[in-house]
């Protein structure tokens, strides 16, 4: 079992006592790999959960990399990834273990993701496409699809499937698959990652599966929101590098353009908002518009 840790200490301990709880008697090994983390993070996992494996960083080297430095370690049948912010709840490794046992053609399963109110996150999905992509810097999906897209809404969410790709907030992967794929690629820092990963295991021929009978908590993004302005950046940077690899570069070049366009669009609205009587909305709109300018910064270097 692998967790990647960024300053997340309370979730770190949350996700880790939910590992002990749902072990019940399975042979594991949980390895953290922390990203020079200022929080005590390391403090915590000495004093608390000194059987526990720590690979300590001295610099962020992002939460791919981190993943593999892990993985090479890992020699169990099967390989438990799960978010710092993610917690297991009851059943859920006992149910993925089960199923993956029980189909030897599934490369990679992933459970239900819930918020922590016990409400539906989006948990499987289709791959990206220019036109999805297109859908959703426009907030024209909304219209077409539903609010949830590109995840499936939670009332077709309710029965095992075969399905595209997997939130990675909690994926358990084959070892055999890891040997035919390979660990994450390293050209994503953050985002995108497991879209790729899922997309190199159905190229090879294994089935990534979706399990609602295992459901996991998840907060949501927890590492990245301590750096709300290039969070963003990275999403989109990571999308963009995902179409270049599994598209093409022409298909990669016209969603920079569109990115380009609908930003500077954004931006431009969020600057006539500036002028908004309102000190609460004249600072939200502040920083949308250095949000948006920073993110056609690194879109024209992308």
């Amino acid at each position: 079992m692998i967790i990647v840790n960024w300053n997340t200490r309370d979730l770190l301990a949350r996700s880790l006592r939910s590992v002990q709880e749902a072990r019940d008697g399975l042979s594991l090994e949980a390895l953290v790999v922390d990203n020079a983390s200022t929080d005590g993070s390391l403090e915590m996992l000495r004093e608390s959960f000194p059987e526990v494996t720590v690979i300590a960083n001295r610099t962020n080297v992002g939460f791919v990399r981190a993943n593999n430095q892990a993985l090479a370690e890992c020699r169990g049948a099967y390989v438990l990834l799960l978010n710092s912010d993610a917690a297991l709840l009851p059943g859920a490794l006992e149910h993925m273990l089960g199923f993956m046992q029980d189909q030897p053609s599934v490369g990679i399963v992933g459970p239900k993701i819930v918020n922590p109110d016990g409400s539906f996150q989006s948990s499987y999905m289709h791959f990206p496409s220019l036109l999805s992509e297109l859908l959703l810097m426009t907030k024209l999906h909304r219209i077409v699809y539903t609010r949830w897209f590109p995840s499936h809404p939670p009332w077709l969410s309710e029965q095992r499937k075969a399905v595209d790709w997997m939130l990675g907030a909690c994926l358990m992967v084959r070892w055999e698959t890891l040997q035919d794929i390979g660990g994450m690629d390293e050209t994503f820092f953050m985002y995108s990652e497991e879209v790729d990963w899922c997309w190199r295991a159905r190229q090879a021929g294994w089935t990534i599966y979706y399990l609602p009978e295992a459901q996991v908590l998840h907060d949501g993004g927890q590492s990245s929101a301590q750096v709300p302005v290039r969070r963003r950046s990275m999403v989109y940077k990571s999308k963009y590098l995902f179409l270049r690899k599994h598209h093409s570069p022409l298909t990669a070049r016209l969603f920079k353009g569109a990115l380009l366009v609908t930003s500077l669009l954004k931006a431009a609205f969020w600057c006539l908002c500036c002028l908004s009587p309102r000190a609460a909305d004249r600072v939200r709109a502040v920083d949308s518009v250095r949000s948006y300018g920073m993110l056609m910064g690194e879109a024209i270097r992308f």
